[in-house]
């Protein structure tokens, strides 16, 4: 029986110069992938990828083209190889690549969708640090703690919101410079083993970007989300996302609800073990932090999350 495969991309922060550049050079469906988005961006993506420093790759209106675009790009070359997925899921912005490989977002669709997210989100975010003079909203990693442990001491403080839920043991809360010093003394005297202010350009996925999401609702209002025609997995109820009219809302509240990431681990899990088939996981993006976020699963023991990010680690997999 062949193999099938999950798809797990990853989001903004994944970013690095010079990423898939290997990729692009080996695989001929990766490098028109990249020019193809170029002409949709009306930019040149592999300029973007290849040539920018960190800090042009951090802003929200570069990243997340930039990571969108390394996806896509590694899905062709995936695919030259016959490997297509079956399910498919992604960690904030990786959510859109997984829409498109999923068929709920035409090629041109998630582009242009995904232009408009980024510039949204840019704008907002210096709005609010223009307003809070240096003081700017922000996100914390909070390390050691149990999720439902984090999301307690950020519903007792105001204007702090649990945003990630990216493990057992690390969840990252959203909020005000004030609000986010009291979560992490709080946190701290909870037994948390660390806490990490983020160096993120605002409170993403919380309740203080909501003009991001009313302009990104505009934004998208005349865009078809199709039902997708594999399993995928939605951030927002952290359970499989059957409806493009619901993947469509969801993508809006997105922006201001966390990321139930453990919730669609174990929705993911509990499909592999229903199947009974054999399964592969993909990290096909840059990074591999949503491989080490398996890894940290009791799921890890049975099937590891692989990162798929290099011509070298493409060339080793076998469809």
């Amino acid at each position: 029986m062949a193999a099938k495969y999950a798809f797990l991309f990853p989001g903004q922060g994944a970013q690095t110069p010079g990423m898939i550049k290997d990729v692009a050079e080996a695989f001929p469906a990766a490098k028109k992938v990249l020019d193809d988005i170029s002409q949709i961006a009306g930019t040149d993506v592999p300029k973007l990828l290849w040539d920018s420093d960190a800090e042009t790759l951090s802003r929200s209106d570069n990243s997340q083209l930039a990571i969108t675009a390394a996806s896509l790009a590694i899905c062709a070359a995936l695919k030259e190889k016959g490997i297509v997925p079956t399910a498919a899921m992604g960690f904030s912005l990786g959510e859109f690549p997984a829409l498109h490989i999923a068929g709920v977002l035409s090629f041109e669709d998630v582009i242009k969708v995904v232009l408009d997210r980024g510039r949204i989100m840019q704008a907002v975010c210096e709005k609010i640090a223009a307003e809070n003079e240096g003081h700017a909203p922000g996100m914390s990693a909070i390390l050691g703690l149990p999720p439902e442990k984090v999301a307690e001491i950020a519903a007792s403080i105001p204007d702090a919101y649990a945003a990630n839920l990216n493990s057992s043991v690390q969840t990252v809360i959203s909020g005000t410079e004030a609000a986010l010093e009291k979560a992490e003394a709080a946190a701290k005297e909870a037994g948390a083993r660390r806490a990490v202010r983020l160096k993120v350009a605002g409170p993403f996925h919380s309740p203080l970007m909501q003009r991001a999401a009313d302009e990104f609702e505009k934004a998208i209002a005349g865009v078809t989300f199709n039902n997708p025609t594999i399993k995928l997995f939605s951030n927002v109820t952290g359970k499989e996302e059957a409806s493009g009219e619901n993947a469509k809302k969801s993508a809006v509240l997105h922006l201001t609800h966390p990321v139930r990431w453990t919730d669609e681990e174990d929705v993911l899990a509990a499909l592999i073990k229903a199947d009974g088939g054999e399964w592969k996981l993909y990290e096909p993006g840059p990074g591999q932090v949503l491989s080490g976020l398996w890894a940290k699963t009791a799921y890890a023991e049975s099937l590891k999350c692989v990162p798929v990010n290099s011509a070298e680690a493409i060339n080793g997999l076998q469809a």
